[in-house]
Formats: structure tokens, C-alpha cells, sequence
């Protein structure tokens, strides 16, 4: 499937039965710093054009964060940077072009936490193994996502909606547009013990319209995309899925304080910089301290916080610990839904 490219000359996985430990492990076996690579390409590097692909299309948050990253990139070493959007297949397309890239440091893929963790647990097969063929490098960003209602349904609070979901099981349903917001619903709703139906949609936007239609009575979506029905008035938002949040959401409460279940786990969508297996480490190590500088600087934090993208970095090592602990989480909660997409 062909790539979108945009040019920037200026602004321009180790399958569900492994154990967390086991999963770091294979990350820090791929990406050791090297089995007989030459240590002196760094200073060379970049030389040519580098090309980050992106599993979305243009315009979502992924490509936001490759496209802040890019143009600072691209300024600081005087290299364009190509952001390619490959969507499609639940991320499977672009995962897959990027695993089969050379791992030579001029393909990087800006992975979502579907890629290297859910996705292996959802599919019989992948045409990529999310352990095995890439290198983390660092998260970039998380997206806050909230619980929220329509101010015309009348729920005011997280306690209100457990009270009238156990009175009522299986009447009240939710929506979802991607699956960790799913499984969010499914994680939240199993520890306050409701029974609430799941409805599928294509995406965050038409789950919105589900709520707004009366389709659904609740849906779990990241918050920049319902923020601005938030502040007509026409969605409620009952709590944050993330208790770290910044402090346009102070007014949110936290999932598990409203509801008053200190177990309901705190959880949010993340995406990550990753490298085709192989990648020599003297070059992942100058990618990460390139990225861990732009999305340190104060203009381009806020600017992606603007999208509802807040910047986080961590050492490849770090990224691969907390990859494994995602893994161990979601390869339960997957197995006990018995969910499957093939």
C-alpha cells in the first residue's frame, strides 16, 4: 500500500504466555548495543533523508508527534525527515513496512501501544513479531482519555452511573472507537461490578456521535477530541482514565477516586519511537537524545500538549520494561474477554 509522504527541510512481541521478564528480556537481547556493529557511525549519522512511518493517517495524534519530532529533527541535523502514512489494519500495514525496513537508522516507526502490545494477543498470526523486530528507542506521548456522558442523560457523577448500571444490568451500553478504549470500558466496568454492553464504532469521532445520537449512554475517548463538546455543554465528562493529567483537567476527578474503587487501574493510550531490529545502538542512542530534547523544549511541549499529546521519554531499556509490563496487563485482560479479530 503506497505511503503519504510530507518532507520537513525545516519546520518542517514473544506471544501472550511469556511473563513480563520475559518479554523485557527479548528487547534487551534485540536491541543490545552490539553484536559486531561498527560504534563510529553515529558521528556520520544522518547522511541521507530519514523517513518515519506512521500506522494512521495524516492529522491524527501519531502523526502530530512524528511531525513535531520531524521538523525539529530535520533542523537540528540538516536532514529532511519524511513522515510516510501507512494506516490500516489496525496498524498491521505500517508495523509491517517498518520491520522489513534496514535497520541502518533511516526508518523509524512511531508505534501506538496497539502495535507492540495488544496486537499480538488479538491475531492468530502478524507479519511482524513486536518483540523480535524492533529496537524501542523512547515513548514520546500519552493521551489523556475520559469517561463521559451527554448532559442530557442526567448522570452527574462516576457513583451515579455504577448505582443506575447495577439496578439496570445489561441496559446501559458503551462506546468505543479503538480498542484500548474497549478494554478501558471492560476494566472499569468488571472491578465496579456493572453489566453494560459494548458497542463497537469505526472510530473516536463516530463514537462521539453514538453519545450525542443517544446510541450509547457513556463512551471512554481521548480527551482533545470530546474537549470542545465538553465546553459547549454538550458532553459531561465523569473522570479521567490517567491520574497524572495537566492542569486544564484538575477539574476531573480520577477514575478511581470517583468511583471510590482505589484498584481500578490507571490507564492511557501511548505511543513510542521504535527502530527496525538490528539497529545499531550508537545510533538509537543519538535518535533518543534527539527526541528527549525536542519534546523537552518548553515551545514544542506545549505545542503538542495543545493536541492533547503529552510528551514523555524514557532510555530504551526503560521503554522495554514498561512495553513488558503493558504486555503482562493486557495479555490477561484479553484472554478473559476471549477477544479475537481473526
Amino acid at each position: 500500500m503506497p505511503g503519504h509522504f510530507s518532507t520537513y527541510t525545516g519546520w518542517g512481541f514473544c506471544r501472550s504466555s511469556l511473563l513480563a521478564a520475559a518479554v523485557i528480556g527479548c528487547f534487551l537481547v534485540v536491541s543490545s548495543p552490539t553484536l559486531a556493529q561498527p560504534q563510529d557511525l553515529a558521528p556520520s549519522f544522518p547522511s541521507r533523508p530519514i523517513r518515519i512511518i506512521v500506522p494512521f493517517p495524516a492529522g491524527g495524534p501519531s502523526d502530530i508527534v512524528a511531525r513535531i519530532i520531524g521538523q525539529r529533527m530535520s533542523e537540528d541535523w540538516g536532514q529532511p525527515v519524511l513522515i510516510e502514512n501507512r494506516p490500516g489494519g489496525n496498524t498491521i500495514i505500517g508495523a509491517q513496512a517498518a520491520a522489513k525496513a534496514p535497520a541502518d537508522g533511516y526508518t523509524l516507526f512511531m508505534a501506538i501501544d496497539s502495535t507492540l502490545v495488544m496486537n499480538q494477543y488479538l491475531y492468530k498470526s502478524l507479519p511482524y513479531d513486536p518483540i523480535a523486530d524492533f529496537t524501542p528507542i523512547s515513548l514520546t506521548s500519552k493521551t489523556v482519555s475520559v469517561l463521559a456522558v451527554s448532559s442530557a442523560g442526567g448522570l452527574a457523577s462516576v457513583k451515579e452511573l455504577i448505582a443506575k448500571a447495577r439496578a439496570q444490568p445489561g441496559k446501559l451500553s458503551y462506546g468505543a472507537g479503538t480498542i484500548t478504549a474497549r478494554l478501558m470500558g471492560y476494566l472499569f466496568h468488571r472491578a465496579a461490578g456493572m453489566d453494560i454492553l459494548y458497542v463497537p464504532f469505526k472510530g473516536t469521532p463516530d463514537t462521539v456521535n453514538g453519545l450525542l445520537t443517544g446510541s450509547v449512554d457513556l463512551i471512554y475517548a481521548a480527551h482533545q477530541i470530546v474537549m470542545p463538546l465538553i465546553a459547549s455543554g454538550a458532553i459531561r465528562p465523569l473522570a479521567r482514565l490517567t491520574r497524572d493529567a495537566p492542569p486544564s483537567m484538575a477539574e476531573i476527578p480520577f477514575l478511581a477516586d470517583a468511583a471510590g474503587l482505589p484498584d481500578v487501574e490507571d490507564i492511557s493510550i501511548w505511543l513510542g519511537l521504535v527502530g527496525p531490529s538490528g539497529t545499531p545502538r550508537a545510533i538509537i542512542d543519538k535518535v533518543h537524545d534527539e527526541v528527549v530534547r525536542i519534546l523537552a523544549d518548553p515551545i514544542l511541549k506545549e505545542k503538542s500538549e495543545r493536541t492533547g499529546n503529552y510528551p514523555v521519554t524514557s532510555t530504551p531499556e526503560e521503554f522495554a520494561a514498561f512495553i513488558g509490563k503493558e504486555s503482562a496487563r493486557w495479555s490477561r485482560v484479553i484472554r478473559e474477554m476471549n477477544l479475537r479479530f481473526d
